[in-house]
């Protein structure tokens, strides 16, 4: 057994390394995540194919994923009574962070392949850098998860963010009606409570939204009774652009949450680290089985704001270090 004291600074030398490996990887990765992403999903229940130049059988009737060639409406697979096109594995939706991209989740795409959750069940949010207002990106999700649910026939899909991106994906969730259609929302540091990272980038309007106080963040502190998706907030003591790094712990009291410390890894690398690919994984893996209607925040779940020294009126954090 090891019994070496422990060393902070060393950690943080560590750490740094792996953020500039990680940044370096990145640089060479991030021109293929501009390319616009193909949707592999499978199309909805109406899979006949149709001969070039022939009119639907009903031309009267708009033709919709819920549309049959006969005209009658099928049901819709949201419906309790509706029948899934696909009883596979629920679709997963990655949101990146501020001025990223899709190929920061290369690692953990291929974690989830590895899962059973192929290239046909993984797609990416692809939100302008220009975009000026976090509210925006949200609605754009909304319209991406209803296509999603659409074209896979699933009542559900499960949503990982990094940084900013799990607040986009909270505000759709907790704002916009999301959590009707999100079983589990998986984000690794997350400015739940602002960050004061980076005071010369504040010329951004998506920089001042993740500042302590913002007005998004003040809407996400409101009331949220009855909330259904679970959340999971993977946060590290050494990340860098949480400040402090506490506030990549969420606490809300309205929502079921699981708060996970990863310790060791920077804010880069929280997205392309084993341990954290492998805390994703549990928690979509969680997420299958319902929770008691009205529970809450129950014994496994972190909700409470842990103090400098560590002391919380909650159920501590699960600690998921990196070795």
């Amino acid at each position: 057994m090891d019994h070496r004291a422990p060393n902070p600074r060393a950690d943080r030398l560590k750490a740094l390394a792996l953020e500039l490996a990680v940044l370096a990887g990145h640089l060479v990765l991030y021109p293929s995540g501009m390319v616009t992403e193909r949707h592999r999903l499978p199309p909805g229940p109406d899979t006949s194919p149709r001969t070039a130049g022939t009119a639907p059988d009903t031309p009267d009737t708009p033709e919709t994923p819920e549309t049959r060639d006969n005209g009658q409406v099928s049901p819709d697979p949201r419906d309790n009574g509706g029948i899934s096109a696909d009883s596979g594995p629920r679709p997963v939706v990655l949101l990146h962070g501020f001025v990223d991209n899709r190929s920061v989740f290369v690692v953990l795409r291929r974690a989830l392949a590895r899962a059973g959750r192929g290239r046909d069940r993984v797609e990416s949010l692809a939100y302008s850098p220009l975009t000026c207002d976090l509210r925006t990106a949200a609605a754009l999700l909304a319209r991406q998860v209803t296509d999603l649910l659409a074209r896979s026939g699933h009542t559900e899909v499960d949503l990982v963010g990094h940084s900013l991106g799990g607040l986009i994906a909270r505000y759709y969730v907790q704002r916009l009606g999301g959590d009707t259609r999100v079983r589990t929302l998986v984000m690794l540091g997350t400015p739940h409570a602002g960050t004061t990272f980076g005071s010369l980038a504040d010329a951004h309007p998506l920089v001042r939204q993740m500042r302590p106080g913002s007005e998004v963040l003040r809407e996400l502190a409101r009331p949220a009774p009855g909330c259904r998706t679970r959340f999971v907030s993977l946060w590290s003591d050494l990340d860098e652009v949480m400040v402090p790094v506490e506030t990549a712990r969420l606490d809300h009291p309205d929502l079921i949450v699981r708060n996970v410390r990863v310790g060791g890894i920077g804010h880069l690398a929280l997205p392309v680290h084993p341990s954290v690919a492998a805390e994703v994984l549990r928690a979509l893996a969680d997420g299958e089985a319902d929770p008691a209607p009205g529970t809450g925040p129950g014994p496994e779940t972190g909700t409470g704001t842990g103090t400098s020294d560590g002391a919380s009126d909650a159920p501590p954090d699960e600690d998921a270090s990196a070795a």
